[in-house]
């Protein structure tokens, strides 16, 4: 009986080994070969596919190389932030493993997102970092968006202004404190924008429990450099279970983050059930959205668990303080190379806001303002690539491709497409935005930097109208040249930021 036992054992490990054996050869060498033979039959050329590591290795390399020095301003700045994909394009056609330039092609992928899903990454340490709402699909993220949706409604974000307001002011007055009169100061403008929209991100989100708010950022961003360190190289089923330095910090953060959130969102449910008005930030107004999804369908399948909303918090905070950071900086750098461009704006900020605290409707007049942001967000857009699978065998165009292949959609080549943008596409020309995006466009998906369809970023009006009081109380206080150490270095994290950082020569005005 004894041995017979043993056997059993020893029939259910060797069989659980065959199958852990298999779907790993599958994972590792029979799908992606299939998909490449089928790539090919459709006329698509590229590399052919190495076993386990593909191209990571020559796409490590050379984003290394890459970022081992600056470059001009007249340089190719695709050629910096993608440069395995702009040396593919040249060496194997437009299209390998599968990137997509075609504006119909990307319009029909972000149309269709219940059949052009989101990527994600085989390491279960990225979702360490966020799993919201740009990480959900189909009938989760449609109950997530709606919502979520009444958060960043204009109705509500005007309410967001002072809080907008309270953390340009404390940056700007700290500038002011440290810029001596009648001179010009070197200062790195880079983490100080970057501390500003985290403060933003805190008091937006949490309100009055923003100190804490300002810790998760602390933690999120460390978080974020492990995970993009992982996200670069090539994952070993399994390891996530060595006790590693690396890793069990990872969890502490987790850990950490999911605690001091928890916290805020109980104290906060305790007192609206104790009769206490929702507060105008961010996760008042998600948990009120929330119960009401609750009440009206009389169940809570239909609203999100505290973990969801966690999740959607961290999330907000990576998201919401990274797009607007980098936004801001850009346009600095660019108004710094274009000051006849830095004139107007201030020039308009001074004739609609005067010395006085912007306000809601004075945003919607800064004509030139609005230009100058989107045509920094065409020329450095936050995300270069967007990355798609097509959850089953579809037609794109005169293209077949079977399930799951990876589309990666380059907003960075797009939004320097001459065929789309002129033989003036490298060239900085808010102009061409001044009868707006779908005028310049001419109503081509060709301006993706909040990707675009029913899954375009939710926070797109919170960060232009962020920007836009960023810039305008700057351009109030202060002029701005680039200093002679500034090196131009943009490379790619998630976003797009200045390698060496933004010293600019500051003058109070």
């Amino acid at each position: 009986m004894k041995i017979s036992y043993n056997r059993i054992i020893e029939a259910i490990c060797v069989a659980v080994l065959l199958v852990y054996t298999w779907r790993v050869l599958n994972w590792a060498w029979f799908k992606p070969k299939k998909l490449e033979k089928y790539l090919r039959k459709s006329g698509l050329k590229g590399n052919p596919y190495k076993l386990y590591h593909g191209d990571l290795k020559e796409f490590t390399n050379k984003l290394n190389e890459a970022k081992s020095k600056p470059i001009n301003f007249s340089d190719d700045i695709a050629q910096r932030l993608i440069p395995f994909f702009c040396d593919s394009i040249n060496k194997n056609g437009p299209y390998p493993v599968v990137l997509i330039t075609d504006p119909e092609h990307v319009k029909e992928i972000f149309t269709k997102n219940y059949v052009y899903q989101k990527e994600t990454h085989p390491n279960p340490f990225s979702k360490l970092l966020a799993i919201g709402l740009a990480k959900l699909e189909e009938d989760k993220w449609a109950k997530h968006r709606k919502i979520i949706n009444p958060a960043f409604q204009t109705e509500k974000l005007k309410h967001m202004l002072p809080a907008f307001y309270q953390s340009c002011s404390e940056m700007i007055s700290k500038w002011e404190e440290i810029i001596p009169k009648e001179t010009s100061f070197e200062l790195d403008v880079w983490p100080d924008l970057q501390l500003m929209t985290a403060e933003v991100i805190s008091r937006t989100a949490f309100g009055s429990s923003y100190e804490e708010g300002r810790i998760v950022f602390e933690l999120q961003n460390e978080q974020a450099e492990y995970v993009t360190d992982i996200n670069r190289s090539i994952y070993i089923p399994g390891s996530r279970f060595l006790p590693t330095k690396r890793y069990k910090r990872m969890l502490e953060i987790e850990k950490q983050v999911q605690t001091t959130i928890k916290r805020i969102i109980d104290k906060r449910l305790r007192a609206m059930k104790a009769g206490e008005t929702s507060k105008n930030d961010l996760l008042g107004i998600l948990l009120e959205s929330n119960m009401k999804e609750i009440e009206q369908h009389g169940s809570k399948d239909f609203g999100m668990t505290t973990t969801e909303v966690i999740d959607e918090c961290k999330f907000f905070y990576f998201a919401g303080q990274e797009t607007t950071a980098v936004l801001l900086v850009w346009t600095m750098i660019l108004l710094c190379l274009h000051p006849e461009w830095q004139a107007r704006a201030r020039e308009e900020a001074l004739q609609v806001f005067g010395n006085e605290k912007p306000n809601l409707e004075g945003l919607s007049r800064l004509k030139i303002v609005t230009m100058i942001l989107h045509e920094t967000l065409r020329l450095f857009p936050p995300v270069p690539t967007y990355r798609r699978r097509n959850k089953h065998e579809v037609k794109l165009g005169e293209m077949s491709l079977p399930a799951g292949v990876l589309l990666v959609i380059p907003a960075i080549l797009i939004h320097y497409d001459k065929e789309l943008w002129g033989e003036d596409a490298k060239e900085f020309k808010p102009e061409r935005f001044s009868e707006g995006v779908s005028k310049a466009t001419k109503g081509r998906i060709s301006f993706i930097p909040f990707t675009g369809g029913p899954r375009v970023c939710i926070g797109q009006n919170f960060a232009m109208m962020e920007a836009k009081i960023g810039i305008a109380m700057i351009l109030q206080k202060f002029s701005f040249e680039l200093s002679p150490s500034y090196a131009h270095a943009p490379f790619a994290t998630i976003t797009i930021h200045p390698q060496y950082g933004a010293p600019l020569l500051m003058r109070k005005l």
